[in-house]
């Protein structure tokens, strides 16, 4: 601006300035148009600690805005619908749609756990299809965890297994505690691909491991729905 100013006459610099008031004021503030910066010399200390939830202030608040965004969408997202009335048939795609939605409007599965521990003093780790059926049913919340050890107890103990059948029920069981959902599609992904994947885990169950998976989702979800 400067060399501009520098290599102009006056009446281009007039000119200039008149198209460019706002830069004029500017100039002419003391302390250049800035906003001031106010500073204060107290020693500072803590106060208070407090947990933010978006536009809520207490838990309580957050999660009965939860709900109320839910029975406002519920009629809207098909994933809802199937989670609210048949969790068993939840597809990881439907899942994956759900969270994400979650996520965008402010209801992350962690932060909901983190709500519902200060609100009750209970630490439950609950899925976010637990969550989802407290605000809408009343459904009491288990832990997620507890859910699958208590399905995987009664799958392991309906018949006899083979050692390799049992072993890999136990990694099924652990991966549904990562995933919620464990379907064909993820017996073809991480680990279980690196040895075999679907088909070969369908060979060690003698081809009934789909059947087999529709039980275990079964059992998971049998007290709800």
């Amino acid at each position: 601006m400067i060399n501009h100013l520098r290599q102009s006459d006056p009446r281009q610099v007039h000119e200039w300035f008149r198209q460019r008031a706002a830069i004029a004021q500017m100039l002419d503030a003391r302390d250049g148009g800035r906003q001031p910066l106010l500073i204060s010399r107290h020693a500072d200390e803590l106060r208070r600690v407090e947990r933010g939830y978006g536009n809520a202030q207490k838990p309580e608040d957050y999660l009965d805005s939860f709900g109320a965004y839910l029975r406002e969408n519920i009629n809207k997202i098909p994933a809802l619908i199937v989670v609210t009335t048949r969790p068993r048939e939840l597809t990881r795609a439907q899942l994956k749609e759900l969270r994400l939605m979650l996520d965008l409007a402010g209801y992350s599965e962690k932060t909901l756990q983190v709500a519902w521990r200060e609100m009750t003093n209970a630490d439950i780790a609950a899925s976010i299809i637990g969550f989802i059926r407290q605000a809408t049913l009343g459904d009491a919340l288990v832990p997620y965890e507890e859910r699958v050890d208590k399905a995987m107890k009664k799958i392991l103990a309906s018949q006899n297994w083979t050692s390799p059948q049992r072993q890999w029920l136990e990694r099924i069981g652990k991966q549904l505690k990562v995933e919620t959902i464990v379907d064909r599609e993820a017996l073809d992904q991480g680990e279980f691909k690196s040895q075999g994947g679907f088909v070969r885990l369908n060979k060690a169950f003698n081809g009934k491991l789909s059947e087999i998976l529709v039980q275990i989702n079964n059992e998971l979800w049998q007290d709800v729905g």
